[in-house]
């Protein structure tokens, strides 16, 4: 009997210690319940965010300028995504809007069909989807990639950080030593600069993107052009070779016939 009783009290512990965990399971479920939901609160701040802002033509027979300006906008997306960077997308042209779709890249707004000279009010909406990002602290970063112009024969991609600002932003030649009042106070009147400055630069960029492609398409098409007149040269060459020869037949079969007789 006295080995059924250390059972007894074995058992009694092991379910006193059993009535235990099971109520740390209760709380520490309960607790991480509540952990997880702040956790998820928290993340987007956590995270490291970044938007890029895309900029390409609407139409192709341009030469490689969207298929360069896409390689640099993939080579800045996958160095941010090396560093675990989760990346927010705003294309602006058809080309660079499908080129994301198809890498399924987070889109979060487009602008296309935008013609041969860009409309302000139609650039200001993916741009503030992206600056509102920004300012409610869900990206850390916004860049832009585009064409740059140089001249006729030359466009290259180019990639610039919008936000934050960098030094180059904040260079100012001060030629006096005035103080201004702002009304209604320093902060607004900064914040609305802030953002007609970025509207201007995105403008500018948009700009110089259909010069790039415009320039790329004329050429493009001139190669082309020179292609085509080529390949009619040889073609009528070959034509006239195949004509002499059946124009020599012919006299020959005749010649053949005339002695025959």
């Amino acid at each position: 009997m006295a080995v059924g009783k250390e059972i007894l009290t074995k058992i009694r512990s092991v379910q006193n210690t059993q009535k235990i965990t099971r109520a740390m399971q209760m709380v520490s479920t309960s607790k991480m319940r509540k952990t997880q939901e702040r956790m998820r609160a928290a993340r987007p701040y956590a995270e490291k965010r970044a938007g890029i802002l895309v900029v390409t033509s609407d139409k192709g027979l341009c030469g490689g300028l969207n298929a360069n300006t896409l390689k640099r906008f993939y080579a800045k997306v996958n160095e941010l995504q090396s560093q675990d960077v989760k990346i927010s997308v705003c294309a602006i042209g058809q080309k660079g809007l499908a080129a994301c779709q198809r890498a399924k890249l987070n889109v979060v707004a487009s602008a296309v069909q935008l013609g041969d000279v860009p409309k302000l009010e139609k650039l200001i909406g993916p741009l503030t989807v992206l600056l509102k990002q920004y300012a409610e602290g869900e990206l850390d970063a916004v860049y832009i990639v585009y064409s740059r112009f140089i001249n006729t024969m030359k466009q290259e991609p180019a990639l610039e950080q919008l936000l934050p600002l960098t030094d180059e932003h904040m260079v100012v030649e001060h030629t006096h030593a005035w103080d201004y009042l702002y009304e209604p106070n320093a902060s607004e009147v900064m914040e609305f600069l802030v953002k007609r400055y970025l509207e201007s630069v995105v403008y500018q960029s948009v700009a110089e993107n259909i010069a790039s492609e415009q320039a790329a398409r004329m050429v493009a098409m001139k190669a082309a052009t020179d292609n085509a007149g080529n390949a009619i040269k040889q073609l009528r060459l070959v034509y006239n070779k195949s004509r002499q020869a059946a124009i020599t037949k012919e006299l020959s079969e005749i010649v053949s016939g005339a002695s025959a007789v």
